[in-house]
């Protein structure tokens, strides 16, 4: 049986993560999973718990701006993007900075970075110090996990799960920023229109 906690039980959780533990966390858009970032152990748990290869790349999740541009090169234009749709669906891809440890999206000058969207979120990277690494709540290839019970049944390796509810029940826009131009690589609840508008 895998630990359930609520929103005022995170201290408990966020023990879990410091020991390298994987958690299923509610977002604004699905259920995901989410492990510390600078630690190498917590990231090939992520990726047993996701039956996953292990040189596919996980997405950031930062508690503020600070965090992403110590992580990723963030231009005036990306700043931009940030300030009007962060915290928010949106996924940035950034080039990567030298701060991010070898293991993380190894083999690759890039990084997928979003902004903490719920007060639990929040709370967690706060607690833990640092941004966590995050994915969408399912096994590799396999449909995202809607309910708790779902998650319990296909990601039995999963050491905790945050009980809450999710709004989009849709993947976040994703964003490709490493280049002049920008350019839209997923279009989810963020629409194109909205970030043309702020270029226009």
């Amino acid at each position: 049986m895998i630990k359930k906690y609520k929103s005022n039980e995170i201290e408990k959780l966020v023990e879990i993560l410091n020991n390298d533990g994987v958690a299923a966390v509610p977002t604004d858009t699905i259920y995901g999973l989410c492990a510390k970032m600078y630690s190498k152990e917590a990231r090939e748990k992520l990726t047993l718990v996701k039956e996953r290869l292990p040189d596919k790349s996980f997405p950031i999740m930062c508690g503020n701006i600070e965090q992403i541009k110590n992580i990723g090169k963030v231009t005036k234009k990306t700043e931009k993007l940030i300030k009007t749709f962060m915290p928010g669906p949106i996924t940035l891809v950034l080039r990567k900075s030298k701060n991010v440890p070898s293991y993380i999206n190894e083999g690759s000058i890039e990084v997928g970075v979003r902004m903490a969207t719920t007060k639990e979120l929040q709370k967690i990277i706060e607690l833990l110090g640092m941004p966590i690494l995050m994915t969408s709540a399912n096994k590799s290839g396999e449909n995202v996990c809607k309910t708790i019970e779902e998650i319990e049944e296909k990601l039995p390796k999963v050491d905790a799960i945050l009980e809450g509810t999710v709004s989009f029940g849709q993947a976040s826009t994703i964003v490709d920023c490493t280049t002049d131009d920008y350019k839209i690589l997923r279009e989810g609840p963020i629409k194109l229109e909205e970030i043309e508008k702020i270029y226009s």
